[in-house]
């Protein structure tokens, strides 16, 4: 299974982007270089003429890939939400039992995914990078649009995966999405807190009581519905 999903790639809407970066050895170095970057610069301080110097090129051949550090952005979040999307449902493929799937599922929310081998991107770097910066991708004046355009697809997609998941243990719940979002947005707010605010959260990094929360948090609030 970490074979295939080693080889998976995950195909981002098209108006994302200028040219695909995985059409050239060059796209591929700025995708690898701008990953790196982000992490260790953050957001508002990365630059194309920054990563033009990493990567070693001219930043006007950046530009050729991407309209603007945003839609570069969008495009790594994008690919987390999808790589994730197939995460679960390579380790969901064999079991019959609703629980059993949706423990998975939440565990790959709070956790990352569970494959972490990826020939494209680095996973574990991308989690990293959401967890300090996937907001940034969305809370924008821009949302709007970009919703109406697609960009957030593979965002959608997992939540309704993981919704109807939340269904088939109770059908009789009324708000799966909101359930489903909420978990997915906090998991990664609650990485953010441990590292950067501790005092908002009892947990510190790595610490596995975290995912028992969550279980608690989805199959208690699922029970209760009357």
């Amino acid at each position: 299974m970490e074979r295939i999903l080693q080889k998976i790639r995950v195909d981002i809407n098209p108006n994302i982007y200028i040219k695909d970066p995985f059409s050239s050895d060059l796209g591929k170095e700025i995708i690898s270089q701008s990953l790196v970057l982000l992490i260790d610069l953050g957001f508002e301080h990365f630059t194309f003429k920054k990563l033009a110097m990493n990567v070693g090129c001219t930043e006007s051949a950046i530009y050729r890939y991407f309209d603007n550090k945003h839609k570069l952005l969008l495009f790594l979040t994008s690919w987390y939400w999808g790589y994730l999307e197939q995460n679960l449902v390579y380790a969901t493929a064999n079991l019959t039992d609703s629980r059993k799937k949706l423990k998975i599922a939440i565990k790959i929310l709070v956790k990352g995914p569970i494959f972490t081998q990826n020939d494209f991107i680095d996973p574990v770097q991308l989690r990293r990078l959401l967890t300090d910066e996937a907001t940034k991708a969305i809370m924008t004046k821009e949302v709007d649009e970009e919703y109406k355009k697609g960009f957030f697809n593979h965002y959608h997609k997992l939540g309704e995966r993981i919704a109807h998941l939340v269904l088939e243990v109770n059908p009789r719940f009324e708000f799966p999405k909101t359930l489903v979002s909420t978990v997915m947005e906090s998991s990664l707010m609650q990485s953010y807190y441990s590292r950067h605010l501790p005092a908002l959260t009892e947990y510190q990094p790595g610490d596995e009581r975290r995912i028992d929360f969550f279980n608690n948090l989805v199959f208690k609030t699922i029970e209760n519905e009357n």
